[in-house]
């Protein structure tokens, strides 16, 4: 077995905080007529370095490999995600005044999703994204756009370019980056001296909690806690000021940050009480993730049971959704097509094709509506509201609402008590 290190503090990881095997990348949709070549599996490890204690995974694919022209996931997609969007740019305007002669810039930038409400509200924005097709849909778009990854060489461009940020934005982009000094470092290059820096990122101890081992993927090359970041930030000369928690993607912290030597950013006692909150939690210990791979495998035996037992009652289970996180969790948990026949999706860009590893086909929604199954497994778990409100009509013909994790749960009908759920129990399921 290699011998691995920390991408931060180069320590040796020797502390595992769960061992997934073997797992295709998980945005490698699968062409039908490409789906008897060989497919490139990856160890799918997560280490905890005993030093600075960043949660992470060895980089086994270079980006360019994976953020390339045939990137599958568009951020405007998912309504869930504008919500949240627009109502970040209305608070970061309020908050900061920012306006006209201010930049906001952000970091994997997407298609614009986000960028276009403070572009609708006068402030000059300027996109950074490594992904050449998602760039061009955000440059059609109105969103200007630079196709680079982010660090200190794009930054210094930029900076000589006479570009700086009043606003440096990066949502779900801090995990994304092999070398997160490089990309810290970039930070701190391409911040205007009184500038603010916001980064939103899955919370790992709501990872933990709630069991989300399925975003663990290979463009997830770190998981974060507060303890860690403050001390890669801190390293770069940058200061936490304040945090907030929030609720995308199962939990997830939305951090602000400024130059260290900004006197006029005082830190909130809201990192204090979080820090403490982590520390309390064992998160400063390795010992204390020990317990949580033993955790994931009992829920994989849950949904496995629950799959199987439809299957044997003469049930029907479909998916709904293919994003990078199901495609985690239907791998490790070696789920293919004789239990859950297809799922589908709403972005065209994945329409058509086939999961990675599993090779479970990809329709449109409406093919639920014509084969009428008896329940809709919710892949995209974080946005599960969205996907009940859009395809509610399955109660017609009795269908259910089921999410994996953190346990597997057939959701209530709109007929049953407000906020109910019911827990999966083999013996109730009627043939």
């Amino acid at each position: 077995m290699r011998d691995v290190f920390c991408r931060f503090c180069s320590t040796k990881l020797e502390h595992t905080l769960v061992d997934l095997g073997a797992s295709p990348l998980a945005n490698s949709y699968i062409s039908p007529e490409d789906s008897l070549k060989a497919e490139p599996f990856f160890e799918l490890h997560a280490y905890v370095c005993s030093t600075c204690l960043l949660v992470q995974i060895p980089a086994v694919e270079a980006p360019e490999n994976i953020f390339n022209a045939s990137y599958a996931y568009y951020s405007s997609m998912s309504d869930s995600v504008l919500a949240h969007s627009r109502r970040y740019v209305a608070e970061m305007i309020d908050r900061f005044g920012l306006g006209p002669l201010h930049q906001v810039i952000e970091v994997a930038s997407n298609d614009g999703y986000l960028l276009q409400y403070f572009r609708g509200r006068g402030v000059p924005v300027l996109g950074i994204e490594p992904s050449r097709n998602v760039a061009e849909a955000a440059t059609a778009a109105g969103i200007p756009s630079v196709v680079r990854f982010f660090g200190q060489e794009t930054a210094r461009d930029l900076v000589r370019d006479e570009m700086r940020a009043d606003l440096l934005i990066g949502n779900n982009v801090l995990a994304h980056v092999p070398d997160i000094n490089d990309f810290v470092g970039g930070l701190k290059i391409l911040l205007a001296p009184g500038g603010v820096i916001t980064m939103e990122f899955p919370h790992l101890l709501q990872l933990i909690r709630r069991r989300y081992y399925d975003t663990i993927y290979h463009e997830h090359f770190s998981y974060l806690s507060l303890l860690a970041v403050e001390r890669i930030f801190a390293h770069h000369g940058l200061k936490l000021f304040d945090v907030e928690e929030i609720a995308p993607q199962g939990g997830s912290l939305r951090i602000f940050a400024c130059h260290a030597e900004n006197p006029h950013r005082a830190v909130s006692h809201r990192v204090k009480d979080l820090r403490d909150l982590e520390i309390s939690e064992g998160l400063a210990s390795v010992e204390e993730y020990r317990l949580f791979g033993e955790e994931v495998h009992r829920t994989k035996r849950e949904l496995l049971r629950f799959l199987i037992t439809a299957r044997d009652c003469g049930k029907t289970v479909v998916g709904y959704g293919a994003p990078a996180k199901g495609n985690t969790l239907l791998n490790f948990c070696g789920i293919k097509t004789d239990l859950l026949p297809y799922t589908v999706d709403v972005s065209p860009h994945k329409q058509g094709k086939l999961l990675p590893g599993t090779r479970v086909p990809i329709h449109s929604p409406d093919k639920i509506f014509e084969t009428r199954p008896d329940y809709v497994l919710i892949l995209p778990w974080n946005i599960t509201d969205e996907v009940v409100s859009k395809m509610s009509g399955i109660e017609a013909w009795g269908g259910r609402f089921v999410v994996p994790l953190p346990d597997v749960r057939v959701l209530p009908t709109t007929a049953e008590a407000e906020g109910a759920v019911t827990s999966f129990a083999p013996m109730r399921m009627q043939a």
